[in-house]
């Protein structure tokens, strides 16, 4: 199988089915939906493992976690984070991993509650998986059936690639500062500041926000796949109005990579149904957002360039590997 997620086909055939098969009673995990919901009203989310061998690795699977539950209005309230090494690892790495979560914790305002940590002959990088546990409020969206439907309007938060960016800009500054000037670098470095969700997800979903998604691997293509899917519709999507930071334009040409499938952390997805109210609700809580298109009827996914249009791709991995081994 490819390296990143989990092709959508193989999630639907081998891991979606037969858990709700088993467990028909629970609101379970499902494509496009960043958490599952529980009887006892706690909601789990669980980060891909984590396997980029870089720093802040484990800054980067707290929040993405975290995120997972504030995406959907719930309340965060402590992580459980599994860590598992290989055997060349030094005990100093471990340290910084572990300071690493501790800072997303603090961050996130949530316990690091304890874990699991193991040397494996069986990995040849460390893998983070961080558990986030969080409780249903009155305002959310997990578990609840509101309708994605055709002539939603679109919305981003921030910008697209912010994760990715920040992560290819610290591991290859020298490179990098042979072409652009190191405060340029640092500007790019410093999106890691942007990775956290709660404050454009609390208004979101205070807006009347339909579905709210977390950004992550694959980028903005693949969450809009992954909300069309969800949806059950078509899309229709201007690549133009498709928020971006010119540092994340440089760095992605520099390494030949396409900016709209890199890590995007600390953007949100939303369906709405009036999209310049969103834009401007967040705009007045200081959130940059832009609309970008709609849900559309049939099943054609398009995106728009100008005078071109094209179909948009099922996910494809995450750019970031063509960088970081």
């Amino acid at each position: 199988m490819k390296i990143g997620k989990l092709s959508e086909n193989a999630l639907k055939r081998s891991i979606l089915k037969p858990i709700k098969t088993e467990f028909k009673e629970r609101v379970s995990a499902a494509v496009g939906t960043d958490c599952a919901f529980s009887d006892s009203e706690k909601v789990f989310s669980v980060v891909y493992p984590f396997m980029l061998d870089v720093e802040d690795a484990g800054f980067y699977a707290v929040v993405k976690a975290v995120n997972g539950l504030l995406s959907q209005g719930l309340v965060p309230d402590h992580v459980v984070v599994s860590i598992l090494l290989d055997t060349d690892t030094e005990e100093k790495k471990l340290k910084l991993i572990i300071n690493d979560c501790i800072e997303a914790c603090k961050k996130c305002d949530v316990v690091y509650a304890g874990g699991h940590t193991e040397i494996s002959s069986a990995v040849k990088s460390p893998i983070i998986t961080v558990t986030a546990v969080g409780t249903a409020e009155d305002k959310h969206l997990a578990a609840k059936k509101k309708e994605l439907k055709p002539g939603l309007s679109l919305v981003v938060t921030k910008w697209v690639g912010l994760e990715g960016t920040a992560i290819i800009a610290k591991l290859g500054k020298k490179e990098l500062t042979t072409k652009y000037p190191a405060s340029f670098i640092d500007d790019a470095i410093d999106f890691k500041d942007y990775a956290l969700v709660a404050k454009e997800a609390a208004v979101a979903i205070k807006s009347g926000a339909i579905a709210v998604h977390d950004l992550s691997n694959g980028g903005i293509f693949a969450g809009l796949w992954e909300m069309a899917e969800r949806a059950g519709t078509g899309l229709k999507v201007d690549l133009k109005c498709i928020p971006v930071r010119q540092e994340t334009i440089e760095i992605c040409e520099f390494y030949e990579i396409n900016p709209y499938r890199l890590l995007s952390g600390g953007a949100l997805l939303i369906a709405t149904d009036d999209g310049e109210q969103m834009v401007n609700a967040l705009n007045e809580a200081g959130i940059a957002a832009s609309v970008i298109g709609t849900l559309e009827k049939g099943n054609d996914r398009v995106i728009v360039n100008a005078d071109e249009s094209r179909f948009l791709e099922l996910p494809q991995p995450d750019e970031i590997h063509k960088v970081v081994c």
